[in-house]
């Protein structure tokens, strides 16, 4: 393996954290290393290999906003009050570093629809909510996994 292979891993790897604890940007990092990597080989392989990666992200990015969205309107949470769980999130991000995010989120989308439906209704809310922040996660990771998976077929093709 080599120092450049070696640097791309870890950089995967710590997009892929990125991706778990939302404080990096997980898939960039992911789709920069495989780029780097890609530019350093400079081969046919690799170039495949960085266009499927791109694909199985850029893809990945598309439903993880598409399916979570669907299932948040299903269940009857408006996009308002996903807007000020939002913004308690980017609050919450710089109050109480690295969890700071989440617990603004979850107290954002309950105080949004507690204003909205009471306080008997709000938490049935935020659970949806919270399922579909789940959802976007876990598909956004399974699409870094298999950019991952992809460029470590590639190391080993070329």
């Amino acid at each position: 393996m080599t120092a450049t292979e070696l640097l791309v891993a870890l950089a995967i790897a710590v997009g892929i954290v990125g991706i778990i604890v939302p404080v990096l940007p997980g898939t960039i990092l992911v789709l920069g290393a495989i780029l780097v990597w890609a530019l350093e080989v400079g081969t046919a392989t690799a170039w495949v290999v960085f266009a499927l990666a791109t694909t199985f992200l850029a893809l990945g990015t598309v439903v993880k906003y598409l399916v979570p969205g669907r299932q948040l309107k299903a269940s009857g949470v408006p996009s308002r009050t996903l807007l000020v769980g939002a913004l308690l999130a980017f609050i919450g991000f710089f109050v109480i570093p690295v969890v700071g995010m989440f617990i603004g989120f979850v107290l954002g989308v309950y105080v949004a629809e507690r204003a909205r439906v009471g306080a008997a209704a709000a938490w049935p809310s935020t659970k949806a909510a919270l399922r579909a922040v789940g959802v976007s996660i876990l598909i956004e990771l399974v699409a870094a996994f298999l950019a991952a998976s992809t460029w470590v077929a590639g190391v080993v093709l070329t």
